[in-house]
């Protein structure tokens, strides 16, 4: 039977991130709608404890016999290590050179931030992510985006042979399912959270905009509710504390939760009065999608993949602009009406993203080159 390797590094790195939680949800969904032939396994560099990328359904996970440092110079210098299997999906660029003869290799590439945005990442991030994504545009098989905005970007600054293929993130079950109060309550008491609050989501680093959103949030016109900032610590120091003193939001207007779970996420989205996104830029916005399916409103930046997944749901602020984006926070909270509606819309669109979709498309890719390299 032939067996689709998914790299599954990131759910081990430090700060997962973004892309740690689409690459656990993508893996169980392409396990779950495999073609009756194939097999799915989950392959790591070394760590002492693989726990975090042990997935059910997913056979591994499987450790190649290196750390992270030294695979991810290993193959950013070239050397073909192939991880095993037929076909290989890489959810980030972290990849093989290039496919083996007879296999084939789908690289996901979530944005073009180090191209467009190389300030609001490491010098060494940048340049390596620069380099691994031009390499997957003239080796992989096939590019995965999430976005148009994302495949438009990359035409630009990476352009090459490989097949690019728009397929958009789903919305995980814990965002799909009813909460029953008493999960809410327990959740609310457990973490404390306020009665009402505007609540951001995501690593608290540079180009998230969270300085712009406490900034919005001091100013006397923005909604006189507390901040709410879910996620874990990035790079760049980001001091959340030393920018609410920088800009005078009174003492205990902050409250920061750090990582939680998406069971806790799904309580913490329903019972936000809006989610506020500033980011500078993106390429999806999975906390938008989640956003929309929960039910609440959402104010975004007007970064081209955030409009192209809020669509008319969402409320679109300019970016890095503070006195706009406190303005429409409080708009946003007093239109009872206007937010209604676009919440209902929010809610349908949200229902079209699905990762059994997701997947799907990518198993069509993976079978589409496994059986061209298989026929050469």
């Amino acid at each position: 039977m032939p067996e689709l390797v998914v790299l599954t590094e990131q759910l081990l790195a430090p700060v997962p991130g973004g892309t740690g939680r689409y690459t656990r949800e993508l893996v169980v969904a392409m396990a779950e709608s495999a073609p009756p032939t194939w097999t799915v396994a989950g392959v790591t560099a070394t760590h002492r404890d693989l726990s975090a990328a042990d997935v059910s359904g997913v056979a591994g996970p499987r450790a190649l016999p290196l750390p992270r440092r030294a695979l991810t110079a290993l193959w950013e210098r070239g050397v073909h290590l192939w991880p095993g299997g037929d076909a290989v999906h890489a959810p980030t660029p972290l990849a093989p050179p290039a496919p083996r003869r007879g296999r084939c290799m789908v690289v996901t590439v979530h944005d073009t931030v180090p191209f467009t945005h190389p300030e609001t990442l490491t010098r060494r991030g940048a340049a390596w992510h620069q380099a691994m994504i031009k390499r997957a545009a003239q080796r992989a098989n096939a590019i995965v985006v999430p976005t148009v905005a994302v495949a438009e970007e990359l035409a630009e600054h990476a352009p090459g042979p490989a097949t690019v293929a728009v397929i958009p993130h789903g919305v995980p079950a814990a965002f799909r399912t009813e909460v029953q109060q008493a999960q809410v309550h327990a959740t609310s008491v457990g973490l404390e959270l306020p009665d009402a609050y505007v609540l951001a989501v995501g690593t608290v680093e540079p180009r998230k905009g969270l300085d712009v959103l406490i900034e919005a949030m001091a100013k006397p016109y923005a909604p006189d509710l507390p901040l709410v900032v879910v996620g874990p610590r990035g790079w760049g120091e980001v001091d959340l504390t030393a920018l609410a003193e920088k800009h005078g939001l009174a003492d205990g207007r902050l409250r920061v939760l750090g990582r939680i779970s998406d069971t806790d996420l799904a309580v913490v989205l329903r019972c936000a009065a809006v989610l506020a996104v500033p980011s500078r830029a993106e390429g999806f916005g999975l906390p938008v999608l989640e956003a929309l399916a929960v039910g609440t409103p959402v104010v975004h930046s007007d970064v081209p993949a955030l409009v192209e997944v809020a669509g008319d749901a969402g409320v679109v602020v300019p970016r890095d602009d503070a006195r706009t984006l406190a303005a429409t926070l409080s708009a946003v909270l007093d239109d009872g009406p206007g937010t209604r509606r676009r919440v209902e819309q929010g809610r349908l669109r949200a229902g079209a993203f699905t990762w059994h979709q997701a997947a799907t498309e990518l198993w069509r890719l993976h079978t589409r080159f496994f059986d061209m390299a298989s026929a050469r």
